[in-house]
């Protein structure tokens, strides 16, 4: 795959990393924030919200077809029967690629985002070359940007999501996973697939192991 424009250079990343961390230092040092509240803010993104949470959720919608109706019908609902959701989750709105239908999200204002489900945005899809292109030319920009060319016969369709309401993409279930467990199903589910600009992980069979 070749790398994305709008990727983050590395010494971009290292200047913000050094950024973040001075600021930290700055509000701890003043009394706005502490040491614990910075550790907790780290758990919650690592353990409580982000796309392990996601994929828990698709890898249920795929063996449980009656929660599936209930998560393409009302997404933050189905989501919290699972224990997931809260801040920036609170309107959710999951769309499913089929066959026919490929569907991609973006936030053409900023980075809204379902945080519950995806965690963190990356830095390219705040990015405004993304977000510009991905609206204007998405069959290009899949294929060149991310690796994931489309027949012309798959019609794809841009979800704008806004601060009132995220959306967030129903990745197809991959060919021959039918023997899956969901644990197993939910380790093939990527954030890119959850995005749409990606598809989820093939099944690896003993075969191509050896």
């Amino acid at each position: 795959m070749t790398a994305k424009p709008t990727d983050t250079p590395l010494r971009t990343q290292e200047e913000i990393t050094a950024r973040v961390k001075a600021l930290e230092s700055l509000l701890i040092e003043k009394g706005v924030m502490t040491t614990a509240a910075v550790d907790r803010l780290a758990e919650v993104y690592e353990n409580e919200v982000g796309p392990q949470l996601g994929a828990k959720v698709v890898a249920k919608a795929w063996t449980d077809p009656e929660f599936k109706a209930r998560l393409l019908e009302d997404a933050s609902a189905a989501c919290r029967e699972l224990g997931v959701g809260g801040l920036q989750g609170e309107e959710m709105v999951a769309v499913e690629n089929t066959d026919d239908v490929h569907h991609v999200i973006v936030c053409t204002l900023c980075s809204c985002y379902p945080w519950p489900v995806l965690g963190l945005p990356p830095n390219w899809y705040k990015a405004p070359p993304f977000r510009a292109r991905i609206v204007r030319e998405p069959r290009k920009v899949l294929a060149e940007d991310f690796d994931l060319p489309l027949p012309d016969s798959v019609e794809i369709r841009v979800w704008d999501s806004s601060s009132e309401l995220r959306y967030w993409v129903l990745p197809q279930r991959p060919a021959g996973s039918e023997h899956l467990s969901e644990d197993e199903l939910a380790a093939l589910v990527t954030r890119d697939s959850m995005i749409g600009v990606g598809k989820a992980k093939p099944v690896v069979t003993e075969a191509a192991r050896g």
